[in-house]
């Protein structure tokens, strides 16, 4: 079992360490760069500027023609004042509304956006808009990077988790029967703007499961926020905006950081996927129905700290403080009662493989991570019980 370990994570760039960077002082307005070269952008943080984000885009991309695709209950509620705002810089823009749910991120889903962007008259001067959650974002963005061999997208993440991850560094595709995200591209997105006022019409369980991202990325690279979230979770799941905009800013920085040092995932960037190599499983099990993302990870982070500590990564402890932040979320941290070989067959199809065994990400305690190329025999091992 090979074992490579992972430095913890740096500060962002300018940034300042501790609870003192994460106090809001008021500002309704943030902005994360992603430096990545003549494709770097910003990732903008607000609060109720939706028609002035459509504003923002316009002016970003100069383009006549935006693709607009969501979910049914975004595009009822947030679409028309996203719209006004591209329209006030006259683009004309076609709303394409999918199904929402992972299981939407299918190629047949993809074909038909394929036959949409024809119909709308699409062509290489174009561009897509994302609005909703990671789903969209995933699939508009795949479509946006294959389409015409690729046109600019832009995304409006409205779900925590799609805010702190989905809609940040590039990683677009859809799902095979077999496993999550097993065709895809990476294709940057012009420009990611949040609003947050856009996070209260979601209920509470989708609250949570963006708060099991947000907890990743302080598991992995910065303990100081993850101290910070342990005294103020109820805070965030409440929507406080002193405490919710400034650890988006901070998740943000943190998967900024990430992208620009590994942006095709070649070492560091693995480490994101802290807890997903179970989580793929559950959800893959589940047909992508009846357990959110967010939920699935929270799940898979538990497990990964306690293989962590008994591989001897981590401290004792580790997984019962992960596992006492995620319940406060009101998250999952189990994983749902299945034989050991119905896991192990789920992660045969891991994208993190390399010469038959994975890429599994480790916890070296709270704040730290590493990987360590393993089979999946020994990330699940005989005797192990849900």
């Amino acid at each position: 079992m090979a074992v490579k370990k992972a430095a913890k994570g740096a500060p962002k760039r300018g940034a300042t360490r501790g609870p003192d960077r994460l106090t809001g002082r008021g500002r309704l307005r943030r902005s994360v760069p992603v430096s990545l070269g003549d494709r770097s952008y910003a990732v903008e943080i607000g609060q109720d500027w939706l028609e002035t984000i459509g504003r923002r885009i316009g002016d970003r991309l100069g383009v006549e023609r935006v693709a607009l695709v969501t979910v049914p209950t975004v595009a009822r509620r947030y679409a028309p004042m996203l719209t006004r705002g591209l329209r006030a810089k006259g683009v004309r823009v076609g709303r394409i509304v999918v199904p929402d749910g992972d299981a939407t991120k299918n190629l047949q889903q993809l074909g038909r956006l394929y036959d949409e962007f024809l119909a709308l008259g699409l062509d290489r001067q174009s561009a897509v808009v994302t609005l909703g959650g990671g789903v969209v974002g995933d699939l508009g963005g795949f479509a946006a990077s294959t389409f015409l061999r690729g046109i600019d997208f832009v995304q409006v993440p409205t779900t925590v988790l799609a805010m702190v991850d989905a809609s940040i560094g590039g990683k677009t595709g859809v799902n095979l029967r077999q496993g999550k995200n097993l065709v895809g591209a990476f294709h940057q997105p012009r420009g990611v703007y949040l609003d947050v006022a856009t996070l209260r019409s979601l209920p509470m369980r989708q609250r949570a499961a963006g708060a099991a991202e947000l907890v990743k990325a302080a598991a992995i690279w910065d303990a100081e926020l993850f101290e910070w979230l342990e005294s103020r979770m109820e805070d965030f799941m409440a929507l406080r905006p002193d405490v919710v905009i400034p650890a988006l800013e901070r998740a943000c920085a943190i998967k900024a950081e990430v992208v620009e040092r590994d942006e095709r995932e070649g070492g560091l960037r693995r480490l994101l996927n802290f807890g997903h190599t179970l989580a793929h499983a559950v959800e893959a099990h589940a047909g992508y129905r009846g357990i959110l993302h967010g939920e699935a990870v929270a799940i898979g982070m538990v497990f990964a700290a306690e293989r962590s500590e008994a591989l001897g990564f981590a401290p004792v402890g580790t997984a019962a403080r992960l596992a006492a932040l995620l319940e406060r979320a009101g998250l999952p941290t189990r994983a749902p009662n299945r034989p050991r070989g119905a896991y192990l067959s789920a992660i045969a199809v891991d994208k993190k493989k390399e010469d038959g065994q994975i890429h599994f990400v480790v916890s070296n305690g709270i704040g730290s991570a590493g990987t360590a190329l393993m089979k999946a025999r020994d990330i699940i091992p005989p005797g192990w019980r849900p």
